[in-house]
């Protein structure tokens, strides 16, 4: 897998669309004992589609039932089964103790605090458990995921808390939550966010609590299922946010009268990173047949070259672009994993496993907060060249009506400045971060929940920055006149202008900001400038210097 598809972007909480291209929604998905694509993760997250478990994961659950049912007659303690957990692994539980066994273990987990998680994380959740469940590696009854399922298609949301997870055997409590509700305990959301108990929400849908049997309980909490989620989640939008930075870099270069001669293929290929050639070849596109750029690209144009924020936008614009392709692999592997431990395996055995460890999402989790955070950097330098009459070649000081009177844009990248700040911040990986939990047997975990909780932070606060760039070159573009920009960013101009007035005496500039962001965050600024390129994921793939995996 060489990356998650651009039609996943959805924006950071907005409908379903990318590029201007409407996308239909299926009404069900089917799970399989085979990989989960990232398109359906983000369908049952943010679009309510139903799941349905299909024929074969139906008849993979009932034998490796057969499997765990034996092991749980067998007087020969199996883990997990016949025993207690963790560094109580080795107390040995009787029959007639286990269904008590496996509910003291969701509700002792369950232990979760501070604020509720958002519907999207929980249902994306939610629907990875199921299909873990589905591969018939878990061992859990047939019945207990089809209950599973339908408390998803129900709309029925477990209220999860911020902390609990330390990401190694499994997001413990946000998935313990999640199985206390199906047990009819604890409170939930239901579809139309109402807060309720669980036993009332499943009566209200006309689902039955399930009694977990053994191994059961197990099941439902051990599992990268949390953090995993976050991560498709943050790749689908990042996919359209780093798209978004090049055009907001194509504007900012061209407001400021800088140049795009550095952005030539020819000089891109001697650095031939596929990231680079990418955001090169869309920042090509935007800024192409700009009487602006026109306007000073003569001999008479004494300087030599632009700043790094403008000059080496495509560098690390592409770097992160890279990164992204990593973690989309990351992800695509992590997709196609049954993570339970102990596992029924393909030779009929239960064994224990460290499948569970999170560090491989973990990792790409503290990447991506490390592209968000450089990105949003390189965006705000640009913002503050702009508002600079010493480096903005021509423009008023703060983009400002009356000079003196009034501010312009200054404060707004005061904000842009704030938020990279918290992002360096959020950039601090929290993989590395291990501390000891269950008695020294869970001596090393992966942090992995604490890294895609900033890691979401973070993805907003980059469309926060990226936002003030496109409402601040949109401004400044417009003091260009007579010269016009070209036709790609005029359209993102006039974009703006649908939501925000043009250059003049100050106004109530904050929900400007959200405005713009807004459009940043739902595609729609990448929409208008295709109006003039065509599909831009079509051009940056075309710049691929690589033959493709």
């Amino acid at each position: 897998m060489s990356g998650i598809p651009d039609s996943l972007s959805t924006g950071v909480y907005l409908p379903w669309h990318f590029n201007g291209h409407d996308h239909t929604v299926p009404e069900s998905i089917a799970l399989y004992p085979s990989a989960l694509s990232p398109e359906e993760v983000a369908l049952v997250a943010r679009r309510d589609a139903h799941v349905d478990i299909s024929a074969d994961s139906m008849a993979a659950m009932a034998a490796s039932r057969l499997i765990v049912e034996s092991l749980a007659e067998n007087p020969t303690p199996a883990y997990g089964i016949s025993t207690g957990f963790g560094a109580l692994a080795t107390v040995h539980i009787a029959a007639d103790q286990r269904a008590q066994l496996q509910r003291s273990l969701v509700r002792s987990h369950a232990a979760g605090a501070g604020p509720e998680v958002e519907r999207e994380v929980i249902r994306a959740t939610m629907l990875l458990r199921l299909h873990t469940l589905a591969t018939g590696h878990t061992g859990v009854r047939p019945s207990t995921a089809a209950a599973y399922a339908a408390m998803l298609n129900a709309g029925i949301t477990p209220v999860v808390h911020e902390y609990g997870s330390l990401g190694c055997s499994g997001d413990l409590a946000p998935l313990s939550h999640i199985a206390l509700a199906l047990m009819g305990e604890g409170q939930v959301r239901d579809s139309s966010a109402q807060l309720m108990t669980a036993a009332q929400a499943l009566e209200n849908a006309g689902l039955t609590p399930v009694v977990l049997a053994e191994k059961e309980g197990l099941a439902l909490i051990n599992g990268t299922d949390g953090m995993l989620g976050m991560l498709v989640l943050a790749i689908a939008d990042l996919q359209c946010l780093l798209t978004s930075a090049d055009i907001a870099a194509a504007m900012s270069i061209e407001a400021a009268l800088g140049t795009d001669s550095t952005l030539n293929a020819m000089l891109i290929a001697m650095r031939p990173h596929p990231g680079q050639a990418r955001s090169a070849a869309v920042m090509r596109a935007i800024i192409k047949d700009s009487p602006i750029v026109a306007s000073h690209a003569g001999p008479e144009d004494t300087r030599v070259q632009d700043a790094y924020s403008m000059r080496c936008a495509p560098q690390v614009h592409g770097a992160a672009r890279d990164t992204l392709d990593h973690a989309a692999r990351v992800a695509g592997w992590e997709l196609a994993s049954a993570i339970d431990n102990p596992v029924v395996t393909p030779d009929g055995r239960v064994a224990s496993n460290g499948n569970f460890h999170g560090a491989p999402v973990g990792y790409a989790l503290d990447f991506l907060a490390i592209a968000c955070a450089d990105v949003a950097s390189m965006s705000e330098r640009r913002t503050d060249r702009l508002l600079d009459r010493h480096r903005s070649h021509g423009l008023p000081p703060f983009l400002a009506h009356d000079v003196g009177v009034d501010s312009g844009h200054m404060i707004a990248q005061y904000t842009a400045a704030g938020i990279v700040h918290e992002l360096k911040r959020l950039a601090v990986p929290a993989s590395v971060d291990s501390i000891p939990s269950s008695a020294m047997q869970e001596d090393h975990v992966a942090m992995g929940w604490s890294a895609a909780r900033k890691l979401r932070t973070a993805v907003h606060g980059l469309a926060t920055v990226i936002g003030i760039e496109v409402l601040t070159a949109a401004r400044a573009l417009d003091l260009r006149a007579p010269l016009q920009p070209a036709p790609a960013t005029a359209a993102v101009v006039a974009l703006v202008r649908e939501q925000v007035s043009g250059p003049g005496p100050d106004r109530f500039l904050a929900p400007e900001i959200a405005a713009v962001t807004a459009l940043v965050e739902s595609g729609a600024v990448v929409a208008a400038a295709e109006m003039h390129t065509g599909p831009i994921d079509v051009i940056a793939e075309a710049a691929h210097p690589f033959i493709k995996e």
